[in-house]
């Protein structure tokens, strides 16, 4: 059978298979019956981030609901989180979001959330799949009187915002701290600032007037490093910055140092740990995450799970493991005590915390951990073998693998959600590991092209 899911949900460039209208309608049906329960009216949470085809898709799932007998409860445009809030809070029988998370405006995608704001499993998926593609496309409603109807949500983004402010009402206070965020011209563009600024923050918001074409457009978690710069300008305490839908978030700190994913992971850690706040004494991280990470953990004395790469893995890990806090190294922060998956708004508040709590600036908190030297490519592939199976690839990785010993890795992978192979190598040397990569590299783009 075709797959449509790859690593966070349906995705591709907008207007174009399978991110065409039609596939948004046959998801919208497949939405209503997967989640169908006896005897309940199904209702279906949809939210957006800015980008141009959002509106486009945005109807076309609608009326797909609609025409198996849901209701289609819009959103807006909010971050992926806030969906899965809504869901939840107003016993939806699911939630969709429509966005193509860090990647340009001309791609778009599809996620899913069930009502307790989880996102589908791969068995999940899979019967998803099939209710899409199937030829019939699920029976329509033949009496117009059993179709469903399409309803607005009012102030769905306060709402969001009140779920997040309530997490932090009793240990947050923001007065005299200045912080810049950089909203990606994105979902989070017309709350962030007034979340932190409700807080007592006083907030520089930069990249935060999107306009359907300049989401991710150099700015965001991909690209920190205009934030970094006005940070130490404004000599602020810290600098954020979101992706277009808000699920991950790249801190830096007040020198204007860019912090990585497991940096702020390894810091929410020991204070979690301090706080008696650490279940299971447990952490779950991906098979991305860097090496220093993993010493940083031994040192604390937490246990350390891998998972494969994707948030909701993450997820699935921390309920099977036991853990509360859990993320990945590109800014994918889950903290189970509040909320059930990636949420940058939140993993911001819950870092300001610490920072607050213990009287230090965010650079002196990040040196508990050592960031490894971490070269990664991305190579454009026209098809996708199995790594192991094309000789050529295998053997060379074998090779760097073998002089790196235990001082480094190598990981090959392809994106679950563009046509790449990422090509990452780790070690001490940085011009070592430079040259192991692109030999690598090299070979990938040689032998997948």
């Amino acid at each position: 059978m075709e797959k449509l899911f790859g690593t966070d949900g349906i995705r591709g460039m907008a207007n174009t298979y399978p991110m065409t209208s039609e596939m948004a309608l046959r998801a919208g049906r497949a939405a209503a019956v997967f989640f169908k329960q006896k005897g309940q009216k199904i209702r279906i949470v949809i939210g957006k981030d800015p980008r141009l085809s959002g509106d486009m898709l945005e109807y076309a799932l609608a009326s797909g609901i609609c025409s198996v007998g849901g209701d289609a409860l819009l959103a807006g445009i909010i971050p992926t989180p806030g969906v899965a809030c809504l869901a939840l809070s107003m016993k939806a029988s699911a939630g969709i979001v429509i966005s193509a998370s860090h990647n340009p405006f001309f791609d778009n995608g599809i996620k899913v959330f069930k009502p307790d704001g989880c996102k589908l499993s791969n068995r999940d998926e899979v019967e998803f799949e099939k209710i899409i593609l199937s030829k019939e496309n699920v029976l329509l409603c033949r009496n117009v009187q059993k179709t469903g109807k399409v309803s607005p949500i009012r102030d769905s983004l306060n709402t969001y915002a009140g779920f997040l402010k309530r997490n932090f009402t009793k240990s947050l206070s923001l007065q005299g701290i200045s912080i810049v965020l950089d909203c990606s011209n994105g979902a989070t563009s017309n709350l962030a600032p007034g979340v932190f600024s409700d807080f007592g923050a006083e907030v520089y918001a930069m990249f935060n007037q999107p306009d359907g074409r300049n989401i991710n457009a150099g700015c965001g978690s991909q690209y920190p490093e205009k934030l970094a710069a006005k940070v130490v300008e404004s000599k602020a305490a810290v600098g954020f910055a979101f992706d277009g839908d808000g699920d991950r978030l790249i801190a830096v700190d007040e020198t204007g140092h860019i912090l990585t994913g497991d940096q702020v992971l390894a810091i929410c850690t020991a204070f979690f740990k301090k706080k008696n706040r650490l279940k299971n004494n447990l952490v779950v991280s991906t098979i991305m995450s860097n090496m220093g990470l993993g010493v940083a953990l031994k040192q604390m004395g937490v246990s350390h799970v891998k998972s494969d790469v994707g948030d909701r893995y993450v997820l699935e890990k921390m309920l099977s493991e036991g853990a509360v806090l859990g993320g990945e190294d590109s800014g994918h922060m889950i903290f189970l005590e509040h909320h059930t998956t990636g949420d940058g708004i939140l993993a911001a508040l819950q870092l300001l915390e610490v920072i607050q709590a213990e009287s230090k600036p965010l650079s002196e908190l990040a040196r508990i951990m050592q960031v490894y030297p971490q070269i990664l490519i991305n190579v454009d592939v026209k098809t996708k073998p199995e790594i192991n199976l094309v000789p050529e690839i295998r053997d060379v990785i074998h090779s760097v693998e073998s002089n790196l010993g235990r001082e480094g890795r190598v990981l090959v992978r392809y994106s679950g959600t563009q046509s790449l192979c990422r090509v990452m190598v780790e070690g001490p040397d940085k011009n070592e590991i430079t040259n192991y990569c692109g030999r690598i590299a090299a070979v990938v783009k040689e032998k997948l092209n």
